[in-house]
């Protein structure tokens, strides 16, 4: 009986192709439109695959993903204060509130429909003779005031900071991380606006979030050993420039600070081993405390 001749092999996903290559980890046949290059030989699509999932994706310092590196939070937290302006100019259908308003030398713009809506409002009337505020209900506020600018300059000069601040946490914590300590720092700001300024004072603005990401920053780049000599002199000006100058809210500013100071502490020293459990509970205790601040405040206002 004579034997069969040896047959050619085919690539095991076309199997009308003749082949003699084989994945160097499965030893399955592939036919060049199959062939990934590995490190040693070539592997199978299958296999590629099998091995990315195996293989833990890189993280940052702090526990984010690389992905940061691309600053696009920063990029859309700039985007939505931008877009915020526009929506304010318009909404008061004059120039004045973009520039030619009052504060600082008549460059900051005015007030809008929009800014009275959104800005930090204990508790007072309205241009409609309604009252409101904080107090009244209005929590919104809290976070609407940090996209909201009086004026092309006012936000100018915070979207610059945000940029210059922004990129490099963004890239050292991740884009949850940082969206976070954007959020909570902005958050803490027009809290403490709430607690110490007149219940009648509309106070609005980045700059809540940008002393927040002016504290993170120090923390973050002392943490990772870098020098922080060349930081330390621009917040001292910024610092000089909130008490000095007259119509901004030293509250928010000072606020803002310390918070994203706690927010920053946080991630940056959360222990490794279970470092998202903690930096995820130090978030969520910050935020309980600013809201029984804000409770506390609104009951002596009501009372």
């Amino acid at each position: 009986m004579s034997e069969s001749p040896p047959t050619t092999p085919v690539c095991y996903r076309h199997p009308g192709r003749e082949t003699y290559i084989r994945c160097t980890r499965c030893d399955r046949p592939i036919c060049p439109d199959c062939m990934r290059e590995a490190s040693v030989g070539h592997q199978c699509p299958e296999c590629v695959n099998e091995g990315r999932r195996s293989v833990r994706p890189a993280r940052t310092a702090f526990g984010g993903g690389t992905a940061g590196r691309h600053g696009y939070v920063t990029k859309a937290l700039i985007a939505v204060n931008v877009l915020f302006l526009l929506a304010s100019i318009a909404s008061a259908r004059g120039g004045d509130a973009a520039v030619g308003g009052s504060g600082f030398g008549g460059l900051m713009g005015g007030s809008t429909p929009l800014t009275e809506w959104g800005a930090v409002l204990g508790r007072a009337y309205l241009s409609d003779y309604t009252l409101g505020g904080i107090a009244e209900g209005q929590w919104y506020r809290l976070v609407t005031a940090m996209f909201l600018h009086y004026g092309v300059l006012h936000l100018l000069l915070n979207m610059w900071a945000l940029w210059v601040l922004g990129r490099s946490l963004e890239a050292n914590l991740g884009r949850v991380r940082f969206a976070a300590l954007y959020l909570i720092a902005g958050l803490g700001g027009n809290v403490a606006a709430y607690l110490f300024s007149s219940p009648r004072a509309a106070t609005v603005g980045a700059s809540t979030a940008v002393f927040g990401l002016f504290a993170a920053l120090i923390i973050i780049e002392r943490k990772l050993g870098r020098d922080i000599s060349r930081i330390i002199p621009i917040l001292v000006i910024n610092l000089v420039f909130t008490l000095a100058v007259p119509g901004i809210s030293i509250p928010g500013h000072l606020g803002g600070l310390v918070v994203g100071a706690l927010m920053a502490l946080v991630l940056a020293y959360a222990p490794r081993s279970r470092r998202t459990l903690v930096q995820v509970t130090g978030g969520a205790l910050i935020l309980l405390i600013l809201l029984a601040l804000v409770l506390f405040r609104t009951a002596a206002l009501l009372t």
